[in-house]
């Protein structure tokens, strides 16, 4: 049986700046082949949630289970990946190339505290499903009151 890599980290924090991202966003929404780096892409996804768990689902089609990443805190969640480029035919003439191919990264901030003991994953058809477990917030705890 084969895994996907789960991490569990604290912090997420990105080295790209802001400006940068937004700068390549723009010129990427004008072509989807244009990156201020190496090409990258943003696959869709869903986030739902139910009473007892958030669900995290990620359509990542023609990427190798191999080549997925994801990590886990317990209020955001990374998933990363690479799907790599079919080799085109050289004497081709192409009237669309929508596809995209290269690394992704995307950081999901999440609804809801998650138990980072109860992740699950598994992968189906091109998509990738994540389901974590929320922490009780019906747990209630006695606080003892000293004086002074």
């Amino acid at each position: 049986m084969d895994y996907i890599k789960i991490r569990f980290g604290s912090d997420f924090g990105t080295s790209d700046s802001g400006y940068e991202k937004s700068i390549e966003d723009m010129f990427r929404s004008v072509s989807p082949m244009f990156s201020l780096s190496e090409r990258a892409w943003k696959p869709q996804m869903d986030i739902y949630e139910t009473p007892q768990e958030v669900i995290v689902l990620a359509e990542v089609a023609g990427i190798d289970k191999e080549n997925l990443e994801v990590e886990i805190s317990s209020r955001a969640i990374r998933i990363r990946g690479n799907r790599e480029e079919i080799p085109r035919v050289e004497s081709a003439t192409y009237r669309l190339a929508e596809i995209q191919y290269g690394t992704f990264e995307r950081i999901l901030y999440l609804p809801a505290p998650i138990d980072t003991d109860k992740v699950s994953a598994s992968y189906l058809n091109g998509f990738l499903q994540i389901r974590l477990a929320k922490i009780s917030s019906d747990k209630t705890q006695k606080i003892t009151i000293t004086d002074g």
